[in-house]
């Protein structure tokens, strides 16, 4: 692991990569160009990757990107983790390897944050690389959870992405905030323990931003600031390797941020749901989707006994969006853009 320089900037603007060249080569560019160099320092963290990544950044970067080297791939989550642990700089922005970023991107994250200190993180407006017109998949304008527990977003509503017209340009109040472009204090991510390296993938942000809302923090979404994210290039939505991380990974989190008092009736019915959901797999034939959702209960059935201790405060229902059944919002009453749900 080499030595990191540039500590006394406000920012360490952090990508993870593992073999990813082509990526870099495709949007690193964009963040070395348009990020404020007087206040973002740039590091690619990089998971013991067997390409020439490394070597590309070295030769095409070497004075304005740093480069963090591991011994081996330590995923996501823990790749991160160890990454923010290396830096001593104020916040950290976890950036993608597949995500452009616009002029003064970085500016506006920072000035929200220095003019708002009870906020624990925040996240820009994410729209598609591919389709720039439309919000993203994984983010769009802000994150939310819904009272089943369901994340959705500003701007997404389950797979259905809304057209861009500046219809959520205010900045607001948000569940969680992307990993796509999450930026955050790092004394609070530290705090809160970082990711959950358990995760392997998938709601690891969600997870995170509900542990960090627990003690008072807050989440913000800053459309001031936009990127553009290519997403979906590890596994397609219909993967069967991405429904069970989902499924596993969205029960992981509901049992470890709820408290004693709703927590057994709340997966009770959430696993109603997926029986429901399991149904609706074998009735198209998607076998491979319906194995993969009994998977992920079989697992989450012996992961949740390392999670011992629960938080006392219960925050479905009290942050905003969480009293949206969106299941019966997006199914039976047709509702398929954020503008049209009801008590957000």
């Amino acid at each position: 692991m080499e030595n990191t320089r540039n500590t006394a900037l406000p920012i360490a603007v952090i990508i993870l990569n593992w073999n990813g060249k082509k990526l870099l080569e495709e949007f690193l560019p964009s963040v070395v160009e348009n990020s404020s160099r007087d206040i973002s320092r740039l590091i690619v963290a990089d998971n013991g990757s067997t390409d020439d990544s490394v070597e590309y950044i070295r030769q095409n970067y070497g004075d304005t990107v740093e480069t963090l080297c591991f011994s081996q791939n330590y995923g996501f989550a823990e790749g991160y983790n160890k990454a923010i642990a290396a830096v001593d700089n104020e916040y950290v922005v976890l950036l993608n390897s597949d995500v452009a970023v616009t002029p003064g991107w970085d500016t506006e994250l920072l000035a929200f944050m220095e003019m708002h200190p009870d906020y624990a993180a925040c996240q820009p407006k994410v729209l598609s690389y591919r389709n720039p017109s439309q919000f993203e998949y994984a983010g769009a304008a802000g994150g939310y959870i819904d009272k089943n527990g369901y994340p959705y977003c500003r701007g997404r509503l389950f797979g259905i992405c809304e057209t861009d017209s500046g219809q959520y340009d205010e900045t607001a109040d948000i569940f969680w905030a992307t990993g796509a472009c999450l930026m955050i204090r790092r004394n609070l991510y530290l705090a809160a323990g970082g990711l959950d390296a358990a995760f392997f993938a998938h709601m690891e942000e969600i997870d995170l931003c509900w542990r960090l809302q627990i003690p008072g923090h807050r989440i913000a979404a800053v459309p001031a600031a936009c990127v553009y994210h290519l997403g979906g290039g590890s596994l397609p939505a219909d993967n069967p390797k991405k429904t069970y991380l989902n499924f596993r990974n969205n029960l992981l989190m509901l049992h470890k941020n709820l408290p004693d008092k709703v927590r057994t009736g709340f997966l009770f019915r959430r696993r109603l749901l997926d029986t429901l959901a399991f149904v609706k797999f074998l009735l198209t034939l998607d076998f491979p989707n319906a194995r993969a959702l009994l998977k992920a209960h079989r697992d989450f059935a012996h992961m949740r006994e390392q999670y011992t201790t629960h938080p006392e405060a219960n925050l479905i229902g009290q942050v905003p969006g969480s009293r949206i059944n969106l299941l019966s919002a997006f199914y039976l009453c047709r509702q398929t853009k954020f503008s049209e749900l009801r008590n957000i």
